[in-house]
């Protein structure tokens, strides 16, 4: 991969290669058309290492694309494509297998909590740096719930409120994800629990004023009880909290501006 510098700002194909930008970044990024051919790669002895790496790199993006809907919808703030960053968790989840050769190693999130939590979905001002209080949470995986206790904010001193919107907002969300295994008789990675996989709680604020204060307040997500009767071992809890900014919309009603807010994983159990 090649960096553009300079006087050249254009994107799409010129002759052998490829001009992109991606989101998070103001380069435009250069790549080289070309490689072995698709049918060589499928056929060829010499790939059928690189058919495996294919063949799991399925279930990893499988994963990660459940667990970025598992943060409740609040991807939506993040200031860069988590996307990528995701499928390499899950790739490096995919590592630890040991049991099984390579093409079917499975994915278990379950364990290993402590890699995603305090995953930040922004990078340019990061959750704690917009939200400057101590907020405390906490899941109690037995009764499928989970709190978030966040003390008395005063948007004036405790929110960096970067674009200076007129409205702001707090959603806290408890996601589901079961871990991945390999499916001889499909040939593919499923859920080990498909019944619960990718399901959300979301709890979404009420708009309040910027530069208002808003009292001390308790959020608590519950499962409801088929989902907790369907929670099994093979299932991640997952707690998120984000922030939010809006403007005065179209009816005079507060609306989400986006990308304006941040957000990032509490715990995982």
């Amino acid at each position: 991969m090649a960096i553009v510098k300079g006087a050249f700002e254009l994107t799409g194909s010129f002759g052998n290669a490829s001009f992109y930008t991606r989101r998070g970044s103001d380069k435009v990024i250069v790549r080289i058309k070309g490689g072995a051919s698709k049918e060589k790669i499928k056929k060829s002895p010499k790939f059928e290492g690189f058919r495996l790496q294919q063949k799991e790199w399925k279930g990893c993006t499988a994963f990660a694309s459940t667990l970025r809907y598992a943060f409740g919808g609040l991807h939506r703030l993040a200031d860069y494509n988590v996307t990528p960053v995701l499928n390499g968790l899950a790739k490096n989840l995919q590592k630890l297998d040991t049991e099984h050769e390579i093409g079917k190693r499975s994915i278990h999130l379950t364990g290993m909590g402590y890699t995603l939590e305090n995953f930040n979905l922004n990078r340019t001002y990061p959750f704690n740096s917009v939200l400057r209080v101590m907020v405390q949470s906490s899941i109690n995986r037995a009764e499928g719930s989970a709190t978030v206790v966040v003390p008395r904010i005063d948007g004036a001193i405790d929110v960096h409120n970067v674009q200076r919107l007129p409205y702001m907002r707090l959603i806290v969300s408890l996601g589901l994800i079961s871990d991945l295994h390999y499916l001889e008789n499909q040939l593919e990675f499923a859920p080990i629990n498909p019944l619960v996989h990718g399901i959300t709680e979301v709890h979404t604020g009420d708009w309040s004023l910027s530069e208002t204060v808003m009292e001390a307040q308790t959020f608590t997500l519950q499962l409801d009880e088929l989902t907790l009767a369907d929670l099994t071992d093979d299932c991640a809890l997952i707690l998120c909290m984000g922030i939010e900014f809006g403007k005065v919309g179209f009816t005079g009603e507060p609306q989400a501006v986006k990308y304006a807010g941040s957000a990032r994983v509490l715990k995982v159990e």
